[in-house]
């Protein structure tokens, strides 16, 4: 019987490097939400952040935002699908939240539909609180639910650099 454990996965700063597996995870877990030019904005432009949960180099969750001057909008969360309902999610979103705090950031924004009860569970838990609705935002005519939260009370999340 061995007596190695895996390494546990790791927090860590997305890069440019970080692109295909970015893809890859949008594809599975979003359907293709953004494109490739989204996603290499995403992860080269200074004022976007973008935090990713990693298992070897298989990227199995992400949460990405911008930072506009003291606030964090959120602009994504994804988990691969054969992984979800185990945390991960809120492992990369709290990653976020406190990179975003350790920046100046006090509070945080996000839209998520009415109809997408997982995630909007995951905020809810994660300290959101709906503040406004946006009638029909969505192409298939879901609602967004405006939601928000502050960061002053955040735990700080260890992140690694591999820049």
């Amino acid at each position: 019987m061995s007596t190695e454990t895996e390494p546990p996965l790791q927090l860590q700063l997305l890069t440019p490097a970080n692109l295909e597996a970015c893809l890859k995870l949008d594809q599975a877990a979003l359907n293709g939400l953004w494109s490739r030019q989204q996603w290499q904005r995403e992860l080269q432009e200074e004022q976007r952040l973008c935090i990713g949960l990693l298992d070897n180099e298989e990227l199995l969750a992400v949460a990405c935002g911008w930072l506009v001057v003291d606030e964090l909008q959120i602009t994504a969360v994804a988990v691969t699908p054969q992984r979800r309902r185990a945390g991960l999610g809120s492992r990369v979103l709290q990653g976020l939240l406190s990179q975003a705090s350790q920046l100046g950031a006090s509070r945080a924004t996000l839209e998520v539909s009415a109809s997408n009860k997982p995630a909007a569970g995951l905020y809810a838990r994660s300290g959101f609180a709906t503040a406004g609705i946006r009638r029909g935002y969505y192409r298939n005519g879901d609602d967004a639910l405006i939601q928000w939260m502050s960061l002053r009370d955040t735990e700080g999340v260890r992140i690694a650099d591999h820049s």
